[in-house]
């Protein structure tokens, strides 16, 4: 791509409303863009992180033998009404009616529709176990949308839905889930911890969140120092008012509260923020009980499906990519998430020689398959460094004053280090380090 052509509308001031790092950098980096309360647009930078985190996501499931598909963003509100989830999920569900007043809901979940979509298609225990998933549009009607792409109303999540003949079975799948969903963190760069949790208006027996480790984070969690322990605070403290006053307060304040206890291992707990970007539940047969969906057993008798569904807030990892990858003056993309691995700038692109040797790297590089952007505007190199640093490209190559001597820098975003390597050796070095 030539940013000359690019639709990479940069800002120097954030939104009045954007008081997290993520919120400010990714509107201010032409990733997104506010379109109403909680409601955001992926402008083409965006768009590609969304789509290059979804592919990994992708990938990770269908090694695991999961199923693609991909459901109605509607659904009839009388699905809801016979799990016995139409009340209980209060405000948060948008309804609405059709022109013949037929009602539906804008899906915030699809535990129901999933199980519509298996019951009477899946009827013997040979045809188990069967996990399906998709990554589609969601939508909950957030009373307080805060924080960009953090809280809003309209995401994107990838959510699953697993089927099986025996609970034995559904708790091998759901510790299969948490091993994918530990490589898919891994592999996105992400510093995070798996922890015991509540499972909410979703019900089951059991779950686990998987969170972002991030100082600006929402929720409260414990960790241990010495094991793989971790636990949601709603899981060890008992009021709502006590979990609340916790979640209130900033990291820094966390650090100075001790916790008496020790892990059952014998290490030392401390209080944690994290970004909840993933949540797996043990169901059991509280859906496919409720909407009669069953199967005939090896001795022929019908049985209600056991099951486990499982969600990765997709767009959200967006945002936490950033929440825990940034400095003063912008993003700091990991390798996985950034949307282009090069940025090529011309400091003068009057100057014939400078804009030669990019155009020569730039289509050298592309016919090796890298990411890269060329930064062919007529801007100042100031203004270009700037832009640079706020999108947070991992490596740019400045073609500048020194390319008299034969030289150029490569600029490490993470590090803010600049490297002279010779106009020769560049395209190696580049190479070597991406």
């Amino acid at each position: 791509m030539r940013r000359s052509r690019a639709f990479i509308p940069t800002t120097k001031e954030a939104p009045s409303d954007a008081t997290l790092p993520s919120h400010q950098f990714l509107v201010r980096g032409g990733f997104i863009n506010q379109q109403g309360s909680g409601l955001y647009n992926f402008m083409p930078l965006g768009k590609i992180v969304l789509e290059k985190i979804r592919r990994v996501v992708k990938e990770e499931l269908d090694k695991a033998g999961c199923n693609e598909v991909q459901l109605s963003f509607i659904t009839p509100i009388s699905l809801w009404d016979r799990s016995g989830r139409a009340d209980t999920m209060g405000k948060e569900m948008l309804r609405i009616s059709d022109r013949h007043d037929a009602d539906f809901v804008l899906s915030p979940t699809n535990e129901e529709a999933m199980v519509e979509l298996v019951k009477n298609r899946v009827n013997s225990y040979k045809d188990l176990p069967l996990n399906l998933y998709q990554i589609n549009t969601k939508f909950r009607d957030e009373a307080r949308p805060r924080y960009g792409l953090l809280r809003g109303r309209e995401f994107l999540m990838k959510d699953a839905y697993s089927f099986h003949a025996s609970k034995e079975d559904m708790i091998r799948e759901f510790d299969l889930m948490e091993a994918t969903y530990k490589k898919i963190f891994t592999r996105l760069g992400l510093d995070f911890r798996v922890v015991q949790a509540d499972s909410g208006a979703i019900g089951g027996e059991g779950s686990k969140e998987f969170h972002v480790l991030a100082d600006s984070g929402e929720d409260t969690i414990v960790i241990c120092d010495a094991c793989d322990y971790g636990a949601n605070i709603e899981k060890i403290f008992d009021t709502e008012e006590e979990v609340n006053a916790l979640n209130e307060k900033s990291y820094e304040e966390l650090s100075e509260k001790t916790i008496d206890e020790k892990c059952s291992c014998g290490g030392n707990l401390s209080f944690k923020k994290g970004i909840e970007v993933g949540h797996i539940f043990q169901l059991g047969d509280r859906y496919s009980s409720s909407l009669e969906a069953k199967f005939n057993d090896e001795n022929g008798k019908p049985k209600a499906f056991e099951m486990a569904t499982f969600g990765i807030g997709v767009s959200r990892l967006v945002a936490s990519v950033i929440e825990q990858n940034h400095d003063e003056n912008g993003c700091i993309w990991t390798k996985e998430t950034a949307p282009y691995m090069v940025n090529i700038m011309v400091s003068n692109i009057k100057d014939e020689a400078q804009t030669e040797l990019g155009e020569k790297l730039y289509s050298e590089l592309q016919d090796k398959n890298v990411e890269v952007i060329l930064d062919d505007r007529k801007e100042r190199f100031g203004f270009k460094m700037k832009d640079a640093e706020l999108i947070g490209f991992p490596y740019t190559i400045i073609i500048g004053k020194e390319l008299v001597n034969g030289l150029v820098q490569i600029y490490d975003r993470k590090t803010t280090e600049k490297t002279s390597v010779s106009v020769d050796e560049v395209m190696s070095k580049i190479m070597d380090i991406i």
